[in-house]
């Protein structure tokens, strides 16, 4: 009995990821088909990789991209961190409310956060009669939701922190940032390590929010080809997506060689 039940979970558990890769499986393979059919296959060939990289609107979108993901991330895990720091060292009450308010961009539907952000820079540049959408809103709006996910990934490291680790350094005659960078940053790193790469890849992934804080000229991967697919499926998306899965695939394998041996030495 015992043998049935773990054959029958292998198998649930195999049925959900044929339905999770499935599909990108049939992606990858279509984006090296000769052919502009998904329903005939004419022969293995690298055309639609030359075509994407001689494409210059995708490359226009992928710099963006790529541009506003970096920035966001590196901006958001200063944020993050400092905001850690601050709702570590405050007081039980101010600490619940504190965290309250943070968890609110990470449980706020993205349509709400984004025509909320769209309201109020459009509201700004009305009031101060300048600007428009554009770059620096989109970037803004980045940093937005991805502090609170880097300030999440920072706090458990904190409250792992033996505070009195800061205080025998100040102690030992360490200034107060000698003691931040050589006792505390070194032991809350990979928080925000972990940090930057979620808020980097929620970044890539982001189409709502991008959707209504950028302006005529700035586009994203995920605006070019929502506009790409509206005019029907172009096999250059399909080879896009199959290099953003293999630098996906890439990175969490870094990740993991990274965090493997800290894991065996535990």
């Amino acid at each position: 009995m015992k043998r049935l039940a773990d054959i029958c979970s292998k198998f649930y558990l195999g049925l959900i990821f044929l339905f999770l890769y499935a599909p990108i499986g049939v992606l990858v393979a279509l984006s090296f088909n000769e052919s502009r059919s998904r329903a005939h296959w004419s022969g293995f060939s690298l055309r639609w990789y030359a075509e994407l990289f001689k494409d210059p609107e995708i490359m226009k979108a992928l710099y963006y991209t790529l541009l506003v993901a970096a920035l966001s991330a590196f901006l958001a895990s200063v944020i993050g961190t400092l905001g850690a720091i601050g709702i570590d060292r405050m007081t039980k009450t101010q600490k619940k409310i504190a965290m309250n308010i943070t968890n609110i961009p990470v449980m706020n539907p993205d349509i709400v956060t984004g025509v909320s952000m769209m309201i109020l820079f459009v509201f700004a540049f009305s009031l101060f009669n300048a600007g428009s959408l554009g770059f620096g809103t989109l970037l803004l709006s980045h940093v937005t939701f991805n502090a609170p996910y880097a300030a999440l990934a920072v706090l458990p490291k904190l409250r792992s922190l033996d505070s009195r680790m800061y205080e025998a350094a100040l102690d030992l005659g360490a200034t107060p940032r000698s003691a931040f960078f050589k006792v505390i940053f070194p032991e809350i790193a990979p928080g925000i390590i972990s940090g930057a790469l979620l808020s980097f890849t929620l970044s890539v992934d982001d189409f709502v929010i991008s959707f209504f804080t950028t302006g005529a000229g700035v586009n994203t991967l995920s605006i070019l080809i929502y506009s790409m697919a509206r005019r029907g499926i172009n096999p250059k998306i399909n080879a896009l997506s199959a290099i953003m899965f293999l630098v996906v695939i890439v990175m969490l394998y870094i990740v993991d060689k990274r965090q493997r041996p800290k894991t065996e030495k535990l």
